[in-house]
């Protein structure tokens, strides 16, 4: 077992025994669950099936999220509905193997951290849009204000994610919110800033 993995014996569909780094010889002192499934004798000529799942526990610091489709907010300075998108970073590392291959790679032969991150990419949206919504609209947070807050609003959602990433056996080690913008094209967005750029023109001619 290679450093920063585990291996984790199943033997009828039932996650069993736990061995860490370095290298093991099968005996009942160190399997003694499969031991207790399998009942035969080490050292005679009983083979037995049984399968094991390597599971890497090494940080992984490179998932990526972002909103597929804009979030429509209603921005409460200039009462005007804007589609908006945000992106960001998250990173992760397994805790719980058992809860881990139990939960969510069952009985696939691999299971990757592209797949750990598609499978937690819709959670992270559900909570990102919900957060970002209720920022602007209960705290009256403009969307042009809402870049001085990233830091902020990352370490809330990350408060509000990590729980759901250990009922899977992952530990929420950062969560970023990178950028929140809006389609420069989008009808909306673009009256906004000729309002804005009228406005500081007046502003500058007094």
């Amino acid at each position: 077992v290679n450093q920063s993995q585990e291996a984790l014996f199943f033997k009828g569909g039932e996650a069993l025994d736990l061995l860490g780094p370095g290298t093991h010889t099968l005996k009942t002192a160190n399997i003694p669950l499969l031991r207790s499934v399998v009942n035969v004798a080490f050292g005679g000529d009983s083979p037995f099936a049984a399968e094991i799942f390597f599971i890497n526990k090494a940080a992984q610091l490179d998932g990526k999220w972002g909103t597929k489709t804009p979030i429509p907010v209603l921005d409460p300075k200039f009462n005007v509905p804007l589609p908006i998108r945000a992106y960001g970073r998250f990173g992760v590392r397994v805790l719980d193997s058992r809860k881990l291959v139990v939960g969510l790679s069952g009985t696939v032969a691999q299971y990757t951290v592209e797949s750990l991150t598609e499978h937690f990419r819709g959670l992270v949206m559900t909570k990102v849009k919900d957060y970002l919504a209720e920022t602007v609209g209960t705290r009256k947070v403009c969307f042009l204000e809402i870049s001085t807050l990233l830091e902020e609003i990352s370490a809330d959602l990350k408060e509000k994610l990590k729980g759901d990433f250990a009922a899977y056996g992952v530990e929420l080690l950062n969560f970023l919110l990178e950028s929140v913008t809006a389609p420069d094209d989008d009808p909306v967005v673009e009256r906004l800033k000729k309002i804005l750029g009228d406005k500081a023109e007046l502003d500058i001619l007094g």
